[in-house]
């Protein structure tokens, strides 16, 4: 009962040290992969995590509400205009008017003539008098002074024509309204779009888009406080710290831009096709028509998380990128396509520390290497196979923090666990082969003294002087003496059996300490019984007198 009482209080102290070394990696792991989040250390790879998996999400093919008639390469190399002239911008206009859609957005900066006054004349017309046209601005910045949109078009028909871009050029952020901002360099004219006031908030052309399709539907936005609001469907702002984010530009009212497909968001069809009239009206009646640059040589493109994927470093036009904001939020109202959605940082930090309690458990439990990675392989793929899940369902979840504190407990708990003891072990190992050398070192030292011609000759020496009789002289009261044999001591100072030979110095050392004690004894007054001084020296009398008259009387 004793011996198993003992091994159950082994057991228990072995599985509380276990548990202690585990909760303490995982807290002091997950503590430092906190820290390194909020000092933006991890934002470059959780971003680039973010780009791969929206890259790996199936195509959910065209929105169909939408309708895209870009200016292609061909289009300017036939036409030989660049810019694109206000008359053919009028005639396309025009055109598309003619099978009513329900909304045209144009991404093309007007605020200057390009061609005749007559074609000048024609463009600001038709912008001024159909209610059904957006035409953009650009917003003023601290670099930019801002391009005002075409003159005559009324305020609740301008749409922003800028989008968030990430530190790198990546669009991965939607916006719905901005203010301009204050710039450093003169304005040559003030418009709305460089007008420095809180309360001057305009729209995004995309969400331009969304409001004015969605009207016929009763369907308006509303403030919340959590953002805005259509019907039932809340649009919430996108805060600094958002998922990977680290202290992103929250200004603006942003939100993560769910992309539909890299290449087949919306119909795409191109002036000169709408111009021969080679497109079908279906295509354009009742649907959001957005007219852009889609060349190549305009440069008016950008990079997206599907760009890194690319062989060619693909970029998305940036009308094509307002499309995809535009129909994320339709979608959301109309179809219920979730928006993206994120986690608080409490959140956050509870996913992180889980896994690292994961990986510690595995390392502490497993004690085959090759089943604990086995293990670790398939735990990584339920994490990331888990926040992929989310991802397709519109979540962004950590991935590679929790990723990094798994694999760093797991390692943590097998050093600590199994090899700390291995280490302290091999530790002393080396000590005490470093004391064991030292101390063959002395008895070499010992024994090539002992071998030394000076030692044989002094024990040669110390053997002669043994093998003398010394006797008293005739008036001598020395007693003879003779030498002892070898004196042997069993240890030396480390603790070896060793023999040694008292040599003569040692021995006279000795004598000579004898005499010394016994004149000593010799010139102290010898004390009697009782103790008194005067009987002791009489006492001392007489045995001298009687010493010499056994001499004389020997002499005779």
């Amino acid at each position: 009962m004793v011996g198993l009482e003992s091994q159950e209080r082994s057991l228990s102290a072995n599985l509380w040290s276990l548990a202690s070394s585990l909760v303490l990696s995982s807290l002091v792991i997950t503590g430092l992969m906190i820290g390194l989040r909020s000092q933006g250390k991890m934002e470059g790879l959780e971003l680039g995590a973010f780009d791969y998996m929206m890259r790996s999400r199936a195509d959910e093919g065209p929105d169909k509400r939408f309708l895209i008639v870009g200016i292609t390469d061909v289009d300017i190399q036939q036409r030989k205009e660049y810019p694109i002239e206000d008359g053919t911008l009028a005639t396309l206009l025009a055109k598309l008017e003619e099978h009513n859609p329900r909304v045209i957005g144009i991404d093309i900066l007007r605020d200057v003539k390009q061609g005749s006054y007559q074609s000048r004349q024609q463009l600001l017309k038709r912008l001024s008098q159909s209610d059904r046209i957006v035409a953009t601005c650009e917003m003023s910045k601290a670099e930019s002074p801002g391009i005002p949109a075409p003159p005559g078009i009324p305020e609740e028909r301008i749409g922003v024509a800028d989008f968030p871009v990430d530190a790198g050029g990546t669009v991965r952020q939607g916006m719905l309204i901005t203010t301009p901002e204050t710039s450093k360099l003169p304005n040559p004219t003030q418009h709305i779009c460089n007008y420095v006031n809180t309360e001057n908030q305009l729209p995004s052309l995309s969400f331009q888009m969304v409001v004015r399709y969605l009207e016929p539907m009763r369907i308006e936005p509303k403030l919340s406080p959590l953002g805005l609001r259509f019907g039932y469907t809340q649009i919430k702002r996108l805060e600094a710290n958002a998922g990977g984010y680290h202290k992103a530009d929250t200004r603006d009212f942003r939100l993560l831009l769910n992309y539909r497909s890299a290449k087949n968001a919306v119909k795409q069809v191109s002036l000169g096709d709408v111009l021969d009239n080679k497109v079908d009206p279906t295509l354009i009646k009742d649907k959001i028509v957005m007219i852009g640059y889609t060349a190549a040589i305009v440069k008016d493109s950008f990079y997206t998380p599907y760009s890194g994927g690319a062989v060619d470093g693909q970029k998305m036009p940036g009308v094509v990128v307002h499309a995809q904001n535009a129909s994320q939020i339709l979608s959301a109202v109309l179809d219920n396509r979730p928006l993206f959605w994120y986690w608080q940082k409490w959140q956050e930090g509870l996913w992180i520390f889980a896994w690292a309690i994961i990986g510690g458990i595995l390392a502490g439990k497993i004690r085959q290497p090759w089943v604990l990675m086995l293990s670790i392989g398939v735990v990584t793929i339920l994490l990331v196979g888990s926040t992929y899940l989310a991802f397709i369902s519109s979540g962004w979840i950590p991935v590679v923090p929790p990723l990094l504190v798994l694999l760093a407990t797991s390692t943590s708990v097998v050093l600590i666990d199994r090899y700390a003891a291995t280490i302290v072990k091999n530790v002393k190992g080396l000590l005490s082969i470093k004391i064991d050398i030292d101390e063959s070192k002395k008895e070499e030292e010992v024994t090539a003294i002992i071998q030394s011609d000076f030692f044989l000759d002094l024990e040669q020496k110390a053997e002669k002087i043994r093998n003398l009789e010394l006797k008293e002289d005739e008036n001598s009261e020395i007693p003879q003496i003779i030498l002892p044999p070898a004196i042997s001591t069993t240890n030396d100072v480390f603790g070896t059996p060793r023999t040694r030979r008292l040599d003569a110095l040692d021995y006279l050392e000795q004598e000579s300490d004898s005499d010394h004690q016994a004149d000593a004894l010799i010139s102290e007054p010898i004390m009697t019984e009782a103790g008194d001084e005067n009987e002791g020296e009489i006492d001392y009398l007489q045995r001298l007198q009687q010493r010499s008259k056994k001499m004389r009387k020997d002499n005779n």
